[in-house]
């Protein structure tokens, strides 16, 4: 296996051949991966927001597809599941939900990673650690707000039931991101 340096600016979707069709699939997977990710649902008692695989798959969406297609996967989840289609956390859809800033927060957060993946991120642990710690920014940032919004919630009320119980599991997501996405570049033969 060659150990060559990677091209710069090359995220791992990159590495498969180049086709509109690539590009197509890998939003369409983007968005399944995501939506199934979400069916992994477990509640949070107090909070209308449950702990979800959802985050960590946008997150690994953005970082592997870059930000233009992570972007593209995170708005298609929306608005399929906006228009309908239950594969919001827990099989849920529409757009009156209480946790629809999260998956909005989502799409920004994949593009963010997805950026930051095209400047090398993806390729150390500790920038992926950084990366992961600021797709997880952005999710609060726009989810926290919207859940105070959506449900009348105070923002300190709403930072206690739609932040707080997370931080740790976001901290395991990371984690897991820490190792998985710099193996994968290694076992693609590329160093950054």
């Amino acid at each position: 296996m060659s150990t060559a340096a990677a091209p710069a600016g090359a995220v791992l979707a990159d590495l498969l051949p180049t086709s509109r069709v690539r590009d197509a699939a890998l939003v369409a997977g983007g968005a399944v991966l995501t939506g199934l990710a979400a069916q992994i649902a477990v509640p949070v008692p107090g909070s209308p927001v449950p702990v979800t695989g959802q985050t960590f798959a946008a997150l690994l969406v953005g970082t592997a597809l870059g930000a233009r297609r992570g972007f593209a996967a995170l708005a298609l989840y929306a608005v399929v599941g906006m228009a309908g289609l239950p594969w919001f956390a827990g099989g849920a859809s529409g757009y009156a939900l209480p946790s629809l800033g999260y998956v909005l927060g989502m799409l920004l957060a994949a593009t963010a990673v997805g950026a930051l993946a095209r400047r090398g991120a993806d390729r150390s642990v500790w920038r992926m650690a950084g990366a992961m710690a600021a797709g997880s920014a952005i999710i609060y940032a726009v989810g926290v707000p919207y859940l105070a919004l959506a449900t009348g919630m105070g923002l300190s009320e709403a930072l206690a039931a739609g932040m707080v119980p997370f931080l740790l599991g976001d901290a395991l997501k990371a984690a897991l991101a820490m190792g998985l996405l710099p193996t994968a570049w290694k076992l693609a033969g590329h160093r950054g």
